[in-house]
């Protein structure tokens, strides 16, 4: 009787992930800060090339580290330890760095993104128009504070993440197919050979735990959506109860407060409850492909080594080369449950944000009505 219940909310026109993300993005380039968010993308940038650059050299230098080990050769040993401790060094500077750099970005983020979604809502009008566009009038304050920070973090750390991974990728393909152009199999007799092998394997194995994360994951991305929708609910319902408890206890009504609030709470724990058997089945994926690839990239590299094509160093290089390309490739699978939650906290957001930048439609087919 006090309380009413939110509209369901319905999706906007337009809410596709591509025209959401151009939305989103044109709204942080017409922003104020837009400046700073150029130059910590590009410091960004910057510290991630010299971070593939100092891998890179980590990883040659496995190759005379594990040959020094094979032969006994201790002086040489001594050496490569030295040369470890630069390379390491250099490269936790650079990861602190990185991590200095990543947070800022964030930061401006998110206060881009709240400036832009206030400044929509407090024109003239907007508010107020809000309230008749169902769940999104009923949550603004959900939206523009609770999903724009989420929204930001998760953009800023998957974006820095998908950056890493594909420069990565582009250094560490040639450094693998450098190592493996001359791989050759021996079978019956018969000599086959392969070029750059190792990169078709570590292709083959990173897109199939891909394919498999998108089979399994792909409902994630509407079950986030709906645990989001379910907690605004509960949200609203305790604040509705909180504003109008002197006429909850005047009309007796405490008990009818409680079933509401309670019913509320039993919609987000049966979405949650969803959420929990998707992320489940998740796992059996992306932790069966983590404990595999322990020793994928040597099962990879034992073909050449024992054929004799490689010594044991080279091996551990062409290993850790593998390990890298597949770590990239691998990027979709490893983050599939974070991008589904991306996903469907941008579409919160951003059909929030179209819903103040649009003319509704309501309204215009009033006007219509009453031209004469």
């Amino acid at each position: 009787m006090f309380i009413d219940r939110p509209a369901k909310e319905t999706p906007h026109a337009g809410a596709g992930l591509l025209p959401q993300m151009r939305m989103m993005i044109r709204a942080l380039l017409d922003s104020p800060i837009r400046n700073e968010l150029f130059v910590l993308g590009g410091a960004v940038f910057a510290v991630i090339v010299a971070t593939a650059y100092g891998q890179i050299r980590l990883n040659r230098w496995n190759q005379p580290f594990y040959d020094a080990l094979a032969h006994r050769d201790f002086r040489q040993f001594l050496v490569q330890l030295g040369a470890f401790g630069v390379i390491t060094f250099s490269l936790l500077v650079l990861n602190v760095g990185q991590r200095w750099l990543s947070e800022m970005l964030k930061l401006k983020l998110r206060e881009g993104l709240v400036r832009d979604l206030v400044g929509e809502w407090l024109k003239p009008g907007r508010a107020a128009r809000l309230v008749h566009e169902g769940a999104l009038g009923v949550n603004p304050d959900q939206r523009m504070h609770e999903d724009a920070r989420h929204l930001t973090e998760l953009s800023g750390d998957l974006g820095v993440q998908l950056l890493q991974s594909s420069i990565l990728l582009v250094t560490f393909v040639e450094v693998l197919w450098v190592l493996s152009r001359g791989f050759t199999f021996h079978y019956h007799g018969q000599v086959f050979l392969i070029p750059g092998y190792m990169v078709w394997a570590a292709i083959l194995y990173a897109g199939t735990g891909s394919l498999l994360s998108y089979w399994v994951g792909g409902s994630l991305v509407p079950k986030n959506a709906e645990r989001y929708q379910r907690e605004s609910e509960l949200r609203y319902s305790l604040m509705q109860v909180n504003q109008h408890l002197p006429a909850i206890a005047t009309a007796k009504g405490e008990a009818e407060a409680q079933d509401r609030i309670f019913n509320d709470l039993g919609a987000v724990l049966a979405a949650m409850g969803k959420l929990v058997t998707g992320l489940t089945n998740l796992t059996w994926v992306t932790a069966g492909y983590g404990w595999l690839t322990l020793v994928a990239p040597i099962l990879a590299a034992a073909p050449a080594y024992f054929a004799g094509d490689l010594s044991f160093g080279g091996m551990m290089m062409a290993a850790g080369a593998f390990n890298q390309v597949q770590s990239s490739l691998r990027w979709f699978v490893d983050n599939f449950s974070t991008i589904a939650d991306w996903r469907a906290t941008l579409l919160r957001v951003a059909s929030f944000r179209r819903a103040l930048i649009l003319e509704p439609v309501t309204d215009m087919r009033q006007q219509v009505v009453n031209t004469p």
